[in-house]
């Protein structure tokens, strides 16, 4: 309510001006650090210098256009050339907290996506590896705006455009050949075949001719012979496996699985295309476009005829287009591949397509371990399936040692080990690297998921058995700081979750939780909840609900689940 409040007054000034002095200015509307000074600051500087008239005569001019516009503003008081708004408090928090306990789960949806499509490539593992800890932020974080983009009322059609063709079946293919045994494969497949790919790229340091090979290899398979065929379908249906117990565990879900190899009886018409829109060129063998003297060049067949990552997205994009019309795309690949998305934005362009800016990378920085990159070629690899059994386990361990008789521990194990894990990766904001440290993210204090899931619990326990009426409640308590704080706290989440959408970005959920969690923790600890005065219980329960509803919600936005007891 108060951020709503706070568009109104800018809005309400702008047009003032405009209207008044034919002037456009942006008007400042902030939150004061310290609630003393009010609840909303308008600093008039900006206003002063686009009229061009004395500060005190500004300061009384707009004071009078805010008392005259809002019912809601209960005063102003000047201080220099800033405003300091005090709202009525009682009327607004009360309406914020019967919103919430009245909408639950629905709270804070909005229709500002107006049902248009929206397309959101996430996880999209390489089949023929193990899933490890590096692939959880594609995954996670194309989840919770899979789930926040809904929130905002837009179709959302989730894609698992799994890496199923490429090069690196070339390399598995050679390695296979060279030192694979069948019988070792097939009793731990994916392990197995990720130390050949491993021992693959050791081996071709000392021996480059393999890479040739490896290029050749794939070039076979292409070309549709039977054997690689054969090895290749086996090898992804027994990656598919592995990643689908991931994703059962996280409780993660796809409307797709489309991968690489799916397009490939697509790319074709899409060279033709380019053929025919004079596009593609000759490059000492290779096919490339050109893009200009500021970028290199997009690869779109190399020297042997074999087709590139690039030539695959080309057609996926055109069929994606097709199928679904979305209005956005959103591919959640690492920064990494920035250039990559350059590239694909330019070719459609020249080829006259408008859909480049409808192309958004979300990329997203790596996941350290000891502040170093993780690599399967290198066999620095965290298996993300062993971390999620370690987080569950060590999860298990607290719990029970906490309240050994507690129904359920190994579902509630799995809900905070897995929420842990998922929390502690989407509060860093997506862009930013960051350090793997499953000791400090099992905490039941700090900024991590135990403590919001804990915080949840908290209030869960409080509501057992206690009903309340909301229309008996004693809204003068929201004089209060203490209650005030809190109930502005919960009014914000509807501008929280239209601000994670529009920036691409879970962490601010995830901030914002945690900020709520401690407003809360702080409430609780200096007043009592169950007090013999009815009405100033209801105002406690009331409140206590909404902040409950509003953390589970905020919680499943991010992909984690909350819990009833622990």
């Amino acid at each position: 309510m108060i951020q709503e409040l706070k568009l109104k007054i800018k809005e309400c000034i702008e047009n003032y001006v405009f209207k008044t002095y034919g002037k456009e200015v942006s008007a400042v509307v902030e939150q004061p650090k310290n609630m003393e000074m009010g609840d909303i600051a308008v600093p008039v500087f900006v206003v002063m210098k686009a009229i061009g008239k004395p500060l005190p005569q500004v300061v009384v001019e707009i004071k009078e256009l805010l008392l005259e516009n809002f019912n809601s503003i209960k005063e102003i008081n000047p201080t220099g050339g800033f405003l300091n708004v005090r709202v009525e408090k009682e009327e607004m928090c009360s309406n914020i907290l019967k919103e919430v306990v009245t909408n639950l789960d629905n709270y804070a949806s909005n229709n500002s996506g107006n049902g248009s499509t929206v397309v959101i490539d996430y996880s999209s593992p390489n089949i023929a590896k193990s899933f490890s800890i590096g692939h959880l932020r594609s995954t996670m974080i194309g989840n919770s705006l899979k789930l926040i983009y809904r929130k905002c009322g837009y179709n959302v059609v989730g894609i698992n455009y799994l890496g199923d063709w490429g090069t690196q079946f070339g390399k598995m293919i050679v390695a296979y050949k060279k030192w694979g045994n069948l019988e070792q494969i097939k009793a731990d497949p994916i392990n197995e075949l990720t130390k050949l790919y491993v021992q693959f790229h050791d081996e071709a340091k000392e021996h480059p001719e393999y890479e040739d090979e490896a290029r050749e290899a794939f070039k076979r398979l292409e070309d549709g012979e039977a054997e690689y065929l054969e090895l290749w379908r086996w090898i992804r249906e027994e990656s598919l496996k592995e990643s689908e117990q991931i994703y059962d565990l996280l409780h993660v879900s796809f409307d797709s699985y489309n991968g690489e190899a799916y397009y490939n009886d697509k790319m074709e018409p899409v060279v033709d295309e380019l053929v025919e829109k004079g596009l593609l060129v000759d490059d000492q063998g290779a096919k490339i476009v050109r893009l200009g003297d500021d970028i290199p060049p997009a690869l779109i067949k190399r020297r042997d005829g074999g087709s590139l990552y690039i030539t695959r997205d080309l057609a996926a994009i055109f069929d994606r287009k097709t199928s679904y019309n979305f209005k956005k795309i959103l591919y959640v690949v690492g920064n990494e591949q920035k250039l990559h998305f350059e590239q694909l934005k330019r070719v459609i362009a020249k080829m006259g397509y408008d859909y480049g800016s409808e192309i958004n990378h979300i990329n997203f920085g790596l996941v350290l371990k000891d502040g170093k990159k993780m690599s399967t070629r290198g066999g620095g690899v965290v298996k993300l399936y062993d971390v999620l059994e370690m987080a569950m386990k060590l999860s298990y361990e607290q719990i029970i040692a906490k309240n050994p008789n507690i129904a359920n521990p190994e579902e509630i194990a799995r809900k905070v080990g897995c929420g842990a894990v998922v929390f502690n990766d989407l509060k860093n904001h997506r862009t930013l690297d960051y350090d793997f440290d499953l000791e400090k993210m099992l905490k039941f204090e700090g900024q991590t998921g135990p403590y919001l899931q804990y915080t949840g619990v908290r209030i869960a326990s409080i509501l057992r058995d206690n009903s309340y009426d909301v229309n008996n409640i004693d809204s003068s308590l929201f004089k209060e700081d203490i209650y005030f704080e809190l109930a502005r706290s919960i009014g914000e989440f509807k501008n929280i979750i239209l601000r994670a959408c529009e920036e691409n970005a879970p962490s601010v959920i995830a901030k914002y939780l945690l900020g709520l969690a401690q407003i809360f923790n702080k409430f609780y600890a200096n007043v009592k909840i169950n007090v013999e005065d009815i009405k100033v219980r209801n105002t406690n329960f009331m409140i206590a609900h909404a902040t409950r509803v509003v953390i589970n919600e905020g919680l499943r936005l991010l992909g984690i689940e909350y819990v009833e007891q622990m």
